[in-house]
């Protein structure tokens, strides 16, 4: 059974200093700055999105999290729910972008780590 998974969409990493890390992605990686926002910091690589996040102790930093894109997040929720998958929360709308609603559901794997489906809704 598919569940229309098609890509990963970002990857979230959490960061100490925000300022300090888009530096080194932007200037060192060389990849392409796109905004920021709320603590975070948004980068293109080849069409992945890159996600720095303010960590929100300043001595440490946390996994990192994969998004994965999907046309239709509620069909896939609800095939992964059927398959036993635990979800944090329902798919819901994230933010209102200029061209399409940005909709998640955060979903823990067998290990407990910490994943996402992610939809752009026009």
């Amino acid at each position: 059974m598919s569940s229309q998974i098609t890509s990963i969409g970002q990857i979230a990493v959490t960061v100490q200093n925000l300022g300090r890390a888009v530096g080194f992605y932007r200037d060192v990686l060389g990849l392409k700055y796109l905004f920021e926002t709320g603590g975070m910091a948004f980068f293109d690589c080849a069409g992945t999105r890159l996600m720095l996040s303010a960590s929100d102790k300043a001595d440490s930093t946390y996994g990192s999290i994969i998004y994965y894109n999907t046309p239709d997040i509620e069909g896939a929720a609800a095939a992964m729910l059927k398959q036993g998958v635990r979800f944090e929360a329902p798919p819901r709308m994230i933010a209102k972008m200029p061209d399409h609603d940005l909709w998640m559901a955060f979903l823990r794997d067998t290990e407990g780590n910490l994943l996402a489906l992610m939809s752009e809704v026009r």
